[in-house]
């Protein structure tokens, strides 16, 4: 009966069937909520409260250098544009001096003269301020002004140029710091937002996204990639989540013009911020073992039997210094670091740096064709040694025609006591396959797949036995470096 009577009174059926339309619509709503909220942040990003959040803790940084009285602006053009000329090694007109005052007068006193524009970000309220060490280096006098025009007269308090990273100190108090970020959480595509001074106009914003992680560019440490507008003056400012977290130093761009071309590189602000503690600390950076890398390319992979290409070729190791004292030889791969693997050569400064001074590490290398464990101190950081040019001594013996179109000849007692090795022949003259793969006059033949080169007519007999079908690896020592140079298969 109770059925009936709803088929039987139509307005109730209706209102039946209406209440439930109503909650499914309701649920599907509710369903969609989600979808939509993801919908909207699919739209371009609003940065105004991330400019008015972060926005005071980015400053513009001015440099003074002192000249003589009269010179002025040598060059004639905006200091952040002699910035970026002075960046990437492109001469100005005029030269660095430019032209004297019309009096000619070289003994007038020295006056302070604007150098270039930078920016910076307020690293803690009691005045740390962190920015690019090209923006400071060759500094006599910096200056830190901030977003309330208040301006101050910093010191330096440490500057690393290998990686590009300095700490300057303000007399201030209560000042607006900035987040620190994790870098790790960074992903490909993300929105990022810069501020800085470009061509001098402070509190500048420019917005893009995260282009790539992990670039190499041959500097010390991989860089942020991103397409965010960074010109000249935008140096050492922060590259920011849509946290308002500083995840990067703004260091680098691609050009060709000196202006904006798309691509731009920041420092990760992970591998910043131990350079800063370090300069805070102690004024420097303390990061030693002495040696010279390379990257390991996939052929010489192969053919030494190492398989995929990681870890970082030791090119050439400085004599007295930790890595020699640890048995570390030119020509090992050092593919782990107190355990953690070395992908690739770039890797090693930035790992052997996060060591604290004076520690102990412990370096798995690849040496012909095994792996083995050396310990090795990690000491002071001290400037680069030239490299010496290739022993001229030519007394050689046993000179003669070989493989790969190569003539070598055996080394001298002088030259091996010189370069401090065991055995090698020297080439003499290369031809064929042997001047296609690069070997040159005056290179130092080692090892051949991974066999110590002992005189020249091992070196023969080694080479007569490889297989052609398969290419073969020569340990090439030239001058002070050392490196895999691989012979193709098919020869």
């Amino acid at each position: 009966m109770i059925g009936l009577e709803v088929v039987s009174r139509p307005d109730v059926g209706r209102r039946a069937w209406l209440h439930w339309g109503a909650a499914l619509l309701s649920a599907f709503t509710l369903a969609l909520a989600p979808a939509a909220s993801q919908a909207a942040k699919g739209e371009l990003p609003d940065f105004t409260e991330l400019v008015e959040k972060v926005g005071p803790s980015v400053v513009n940084i001015r440099t003074l250098e002192r000249s003589r009285s009269g010179a002025g602006n040598p060059h004639g053009m905006d200091p952040s544009l002699e910035e970026f000329f002075r960046r990437f090694g492109i001469p100005m007109p005029g030269g660095r001096g430019g032209p004297r005052g019309n009096n000619g007068d070289d003994d007038g006193p020295a006056q302070p003269q604007q150098r270039g524009v930078g920016s910076g970000f307020i690293l803690t309220p009691d005045g740390y301020v962190m920015t690019n060490a090209h923006v400071v280096e060759g500094a006599d006098e910096v200056m830190v002004t901030l977003t309330d025009k208040r301006e101050f007269k910093a010191k330096i308090i440490g500057a690393d140029k290998r990686t590009d990273v300095a700490v300057v100190k303000i007399e201030a108090a209560g000042l607006p710091a900035v987040r620190i970020g994790d870098v790790s959480r960074l992903k490909v595509g993300e929105w990022v937002m810069a501020i800085g001074s470009p061509f001098g106009l402070a509190n500048s914003v420019t917005a893009g996204i995260v282009s790539a992680k992990g670039r190499e560019t041959g500097e010390y440490l991989p860089f942020i990639q991103t397409d965010v507008a960074i010109n000249p003056g935008n140096s050492g400012g922060p590259l920011i989540n849509m946290r308002g977290e500083v995840v990067g130093i703004n260091s680098q761009i691609y050009s060709r013009s000196g202006g904006y071309m798309g691509i731009a590189f920041a420092i990760p602000i992970d591998e910043a911020n131990r350079v800063a503690d370090a300069l805070r600390a102690t004024g420097r950076v303390i990061r030693r073992i002495g040696v010279s890398i390379a990257p390991v390319t996939k052929e010489v992979a192969e053919s030494i039997g190492l398989g995929r290409p990681t870890g970082a070729l030791v090119r050439g190791v400085e004599a007295g210094l930790p890595a020699e004292k640890a048995g570390i030889e030119a020509g090992d791969i050092i593919t782990r670091v107190d355990g953690k693997v070395v992908e690739s050569s770039i890797d090693l400064p930035r790992m052997i740096g996060a060591i604290k001074p004076g520690s102990r590490a412990t370096l798995q290398v690849f040496r012909k064709g095994g792996h083995r464990d050396l310990v090795v101190s990690v000491s002071e950081l001290e400037p680069d040694q030239q490299a010496r040019s290739a022993p001229s001594d030519s007394g050689a013996s046993s000179a003669g025609r070989s493989a790969f179109g190569l003539t070598v000849a055996d080394l001298t007692d002088a030259q091996r006591r010189e370069m401090k090795v065991r055995g090698g022949v020297r080439v003499e003259a290369a031809e064929g396959v042997g001047a296609r793969v690069g070997l040159r006059a005056g290179d130092v033949i080692l090892t051949l797949n991974n066999a110590d080169v002992a005189d020249a007519r091992q070196f023969a007999t080694l080479a007569a036995k490889a297989d052609r079908s398969r290419p073969v690896s020569l340990m090439v020592r030239r001058g002070e470096w050392v490196n895999y140079i691989v012979i193709p298969a098919g020869r």
